[in-house]
């Protein structure tokens, strides 16, 4: 345990069962969930005391909420209720909100959105993969230019995009971010990569590159469990190391994905291998990873 980090963490999920639906957690039996098997954190509250208690012993300055799976016609109700924790408590920091770029209104919903103080970007998930365990959609929402003139509209709003992708769709990416370099992207998840054979690793890091050289694109450390469901210290050291590489350490963060994460590991069993990983860094370069690029990059 490295209490003397200071750490803002870049990708949180709190909710509240009596206010919001969450079929991912609620529905009998329980969704395949790509994720992994969400039953220990299934049916109860996630609350701002369980994420202190679940960090405790670490010190958490910030963080950023990342939307928890609304449907349409219920984003905005999430932020509402977010926004009225950060005005109560000051957490969250910033708020990721959730948003279908499908939408028919989209505009509306984006600009409302947009006018809580503490929202600084979008997210939907992206994930496609042909294999029907591991997809997330039903196709790949990148491959249509609906989905990316929805995407384009975030610039007007002043809003980022976090990107949950597999990485046989990060060319596709790279190439919406050429176009769009006014839309900052968030790599989620240390890109997932899924496919632990040798050409599946070797896709994800060349899409990890393309995506690395658009200036505009950062990555999130994070969800390693996701992919790894057996991990230590040894296995995720070369993912991210590898994500460090591409981004260098101007562009990486590290995050918890709490409290999906949790039903792979700790937060200190995480923090600490974080912490062990870059223990030759500068005391600069970690604190850019582990607090200071989340500051900047969700304007915090």
């Amino acid at each position: 345990m490295a209490s003397d980090l200071r750490i803002v963490d870049g990708h949180v999920h709190l909710w509240d069962l009596s206010r919001a639906r969450y079929g991912w957690l609620q529905d009998d039996p329980l969704p395949n969930n790509p994720a992994g098997d969400m039953s220990p954190i299934a049916h109860r509250n996630y609350l701002l005391k369980d994420y202190l208690a679940d960090t405790a012993g670490w010190r958490v300055d910030k963080i950023v909420h990342v939307e928890a799976g609304q449907p349409i016609g219920r984003q905005l109700a999430e932020t509402d209720w977010l926004q009225s924790l950060a005005d109560e408590y000051g957490y969250p920091h910033a708020i990721v909100a959730g948003a279908d770029l499908l939408d028919p209104d989209l505009d509306a919903l984006l600009e409302a959105h947009a006018a809580r103080p503490n929202v600084r970007g979008i997210r939907q998930i992206v994930c496609w993969h042909e294999d029907p365990l591991k997809t997330y959609t039903d196709r790949d929402l990148l491959r249509d230019p609906q989905w990316v003139e929805g995407f384009a509209r975030l610039a007007r709003h002043g809003l980022s995009f976090d990107l949950q992708l597999y990485p046989s769709q990060m060319a596709t990416a790279a190439i919406i971010a050429a176009r769009h370099p006014d839309i900052p992207m968030i790599v989620n998840h240390a890109g997932l990569p899924t496919d632990r054979d040798a050409i599946g690793i070797e896709r994800w890091r060349t899409g990890l590159r393309l995506l690395a050289a658009q200036p505009q694109v950062s990555i999130k450390i994070s969800g390693l469990g996701i992919t790894d469901r057996a991990w230590t210290p040894d296995s995720i050291r070369p993912v991210v190391l590898d994500c460090i590489d591409a981004f260098g350490t101007q562009r990486a963060m590290f995050a918890s994905d709490f409290p999906v994460e949790s039903v792979h590991g700790t937060f200190d069993a995480f923090y600490s291998a974080f912490d062990a990983i870059t223990a030759d860094f500068s005391a600069d370069e970690r604190d850019r990873l582990f607090a200071a690029n989340a500051e900047a990059i969700y304007r915090i």
